[in-house]
């Protein structure tokens, strides 16, 4: 089990996935301008996850804050636009195997669609039990794959719920609480729309001075590299992020072995001999702009932890004698 860090700066530990920016973006375009109590209310997330949300967004140029609260730019509604979905809890029959639905549709999408087992993993990922996608062609609701449609209940009551057309795919995330159901269908919905596509080029955003919301992009991307191990990464003069199942759990975060990766200015391997990864293997690199290092990234080998050795190399041993 992955020890717990004794101490943390930064207040409380930010827990948000892109589902979170996703509502955050529509509770806005729905609400603005909005203050930042009423959107960790509306997310159910802590003022601090939703103080680096917010963060993010503004250096995106995305949103504006002012005393009056926070709405979107013009960049903001384009990007609210290129990945809005409808999203409302469904009661229906023995279709899902929670005891709580959310659907969500995903307009236009339908070529996208493969089997739905993409979707149901992504929703699996996020806390949900499960998911279905039906596709909407030529007037009728269909599972992927087959021509068979839903049955009469199911059927009316989605159409009660969302104004279909075709080619739209509908997400009924399940699971014992909305949230993770709504959780569960929204990340499913976003991954089949091509992801949030908020982040800037990568050299544009990173400098030495880089926050953790900086380094989102480039850490999520690694953390899907790897299989979902755990990611940390920091620039030089800031404190940095680490990253969990899909999810941010500390934005506030620094460890000995990026220090010592950014002071040194080469990639290490070695077992971690403090902080929450003690006794673990880790590999951190920099990361370098101009001949210079602006900061590190690493990943975390908990799968050794299982006995299963060696899994994550940057390069091979031998090259290391």
């Amino acid at each position: 089990m992955v020890q717990q860090h004794p101490q943390r700066l930064g207040g409380p530990i930010p827990k948000f996935g892109d589902y979170h920016i996703w509502k955050t973006l529509s509770c806005i375009n729905e609400s603005a301008p909005v203050g930042r109590k009423r959107l960790a209310s509306l997310l159910n997330i802590g003022e601090g996850s939703i103080r680096t949300i917010l963060n993010m967004l503004q250096e995106d140029g995305l949103v504006i804050i002012n005393k009056n609260g926070v709405s979107l730019t013009q960049d903001g509604a384009d990007c609210w636009k290129a990945v809005a979905m409808d999203a409302a809890p469904l009661k229906i029959g023995d279709l899902t195997i929670g005891s709580v639905n959310c659907a969500v549709r995903v307009p236009g999408t339908a070529r996208a669609v493969e089997y739905g087992c993409e979707e149901r993993d992504a929703a699996i990922k996020t806390g949900a039990i499960g998911a279905t996608t039906l596709i909407f062609t030529n007037g009728i609701l269909i599972f992927p794959g087959s021509n068979y449609p839903v049955e009469p209940k199911t059927d009316r009551a989605i159409r009660e719920t969302f104004d279909l057309l075709d080619d739209d795919v509908v997400i009924i995330g399940t699971a014992n609480t909305l949230e993770n159901a709504e959780k569960g269908a929204v990340t499913a919905g976003i991954n089949l729309l091509g992801g949030l596509r908020i982040h800037r080029e990568l050299k544009e955003i990173l400098s030495h001075r880089s926050t953790g919301s900086e380094l989102l992009a480039l850490a999520f991307a690694i953390h899907d590299l790897v299989g979902g191990l755990p990611v940390c990464a920091k620039s030089r003069d800031n404190l940095g992020i680490r990253i969990e199942n899909g999810t941010v759990i500390d934005n506030a975060y620094t460890g000995a072995v990026l220090e010592e990766v950014i002071n040194a200015g080469t990639t290490i391997r070695k077992v971690a001999i403090s902080g929450p990864y003690k006794g673990i293997r880790v590999i951190v690199t920099p990361i370098e702009l101009d001949n210079r290092v602006i900061a590190a990234i690493g990943v975390v080998d908990i799968r050794g932890m299982a006995g299963v050795n060696n899994l994550i190399r940057l390069r091979s041993d031998d090259n290391d004698q």
